[in-house]
């Protein structure tokens, strides 16, 4: 896993647009991110909180985008950003504190309008699946938020991989 940034603990007051600039982590499409659950992440349950999950999902959006040279200054020039449609996620197993995460996520396509980006949270000892989700990600004018056509300019920024399993062998390259 060469190009997946370790050692960054996730915490609400970080934020991953520092992050975005430290090292490579998007590889053949895929972004990747590792770091160690934080106590304040916990719930009443002994795990990590849904919402967590969900705010770790943005975050990695955010940190990606901006890997790719579409941070808060190109969209503020381009007149656009995205907000989300809908989101699924599925909790398949739960994780608890201190336990090192692998958060993957990579564009699944484009529409005119809209994109779903994919996310899979993975144990870094064993790579065990913990939380799949997606997210319907639609391009708005920024000053309407009206839905607008998704640039061409950040199509081409983004290989889109349509298959979790492809996601996965290159994240194992």
């Amino acid at each position: 896993m060469p190009f997946c940034f370790r050692g960054f603990s996730m915490s609400a007051k970080q934020s991953f647009s520092t992050m975005a600039s430290l090292s490579a982590r998007d590889h053949e499409g895929v972004f990747c991110h590792q770091f160690s659950v934080p106590e304040s992440a916990i719930d009443i349950n002994g795990h990590v909180n849904n919402l967590e999950y969900l705010k770790w999902m943005q975050e990695i959006a955010v940190a990606h985008s901006a890997a790719r040279g579409w941070n808060w200054d190109r969209y503020r020039q381009e007149g656009g950003s995205w907000v989300v449609r809908s989101h699924f996620i599925e909790y398949l197993r739960p994780s608890h504190v201190g336990d090192n995460l692998i958060l993957l996520t990579w564009i699944g396509g484009f529409s005119h309008r809209s994109s779903p980006r994919h996310y899979l949270f993975m144990r870094a000892d064993d790579h065990r699946p913990l939380v799949r989700a997606r997210t319907e990600w639609v391009y708005v004018d920024a000053e309407t938020g009206r839905p607008k056509p998704v640039p061409q300019a950040f199509r081409e920024q983004f290989m889109v991989i349509a298959d979790e399993h492809l996601a996965l062998d290159t994240f194992r390259l």
